[in-house]
């Protein structure tokens, strides 16, 4: 695939760690840097001294953590491409993860379209498992599923819904309220089994808690930002329900098909299926 196709990039905010081994897969998996494009909001880790030893697209410094809304916008802009190629540092890239996103989203005709999913521990061979996972998983596709951890958007899609939400405030909701937007525009989304991502999960997040002082196991973005969809309850709950059913239809089908689904926790050294 022509790498002037698309452009990929990320945000970062300390947790330097994460943000080489992601790096370190992508070098690994000959992706090409140059289309690359990291997007710092305020590190005071080794971070900065690390993205100056790279040979990139484009690194973005910002001054203050200005949220994901701002950098995902900073980055897909930097490189102006058909496929913006969003997603987070803390996660491992595979063998032609890329060009098996993209693919699939051209032959089904989706404009932003997600990677499957291992997250949690990396205890497993994840570059075995993957090129034998994205074989064996190439035609699975859930039909209106994507995430945040990475997505492909179209060029189409900004200039039909426009950008993110540059809110700092919102702390992570800003990928909920562009789902949404989308979804009231009919654009057609999915998540394929041809392209794998380990991710360890949301290690930003994480930081960002122990900073502020929120427990873990609580939200960190407000928790009426929900307001912001501009929903009733019913409507809310009814959407709910719907992708609930959705989810476990095709986890019934992808299990029964292939013993296995597009979206695994690592547990105890086991793989549970959502």
């Amino acid at each position: 695939m022509n790498s002037s196709k698309y452009v990929v990039t990320f945000a970062c905010y300390n947790q330097v760690n994460y943000t080489k081994q992601c790096i370190d897969s992508m070098i690994k998996h000959h992706d090409d840097l140059s289309r690359l494009v990291i997007v710092d909001n305020g590190s005071t880790d080794d971070t900065l001294d690390y993205l100056k030893t790279l040979d990139i697209g484009k690194v973005i410094i910002n001054n203050h953590n200005y949220g994901c809304g701002v950098a995902w916008n900073q980055g897909a802009l930097a490189l102006q491409s058909e496929w913006s190629i969003i997603m987070n540092n803390d996660i491992l890239v595979s063998h032609n993860w890329i060009e098996n996103l993209i693919s699939t989203a051209e032959q089904n005709n989706l404009k932003a379209i997600s990677p499957s999913l291992i997250e949690g521990r990396l205890d497993y061979d994840f570059d075995d498992f993957s090129e034998n996972a994205s074989e064996k998983m190439k035609n699975a596709l859930r039909l209106g599923e994507r995430h945040a951890v990475c997505v492909a958007i179209h060029q189409s899609v900004w200039n039909e819904v426009g950008f993110f939400q540059p809110i700092p405030q919102l702390l992570g909701y800003e990928d909920a309220l562009f789902f949404h937007e989308l979804d009231k525009a009919g654009i057609h989304t999915g998540t394929t089994g041809a392209s794998w991502l380990h991710h360890y999960g949301s290690i930003t997040q994480s930081l960002m808690k122990q900073e502020k002082g929120i427990p873990q196991d609580s939200d960190l973005a407000y928790r009426y930002n929900y307001r912001l969809l501009k929903q009733s309850w019913p409507e809310r709950k009814i959407k709910k329900i719907l992708k609930k059913r959705r989810q476990k239809t095709y986890r019934n089908q992808e299990l029964r098909q292939h013993g296995m689904t597009i979206h695994g926790i690592r547990q105890d050294g086991e793989f549970q299926w959502k």
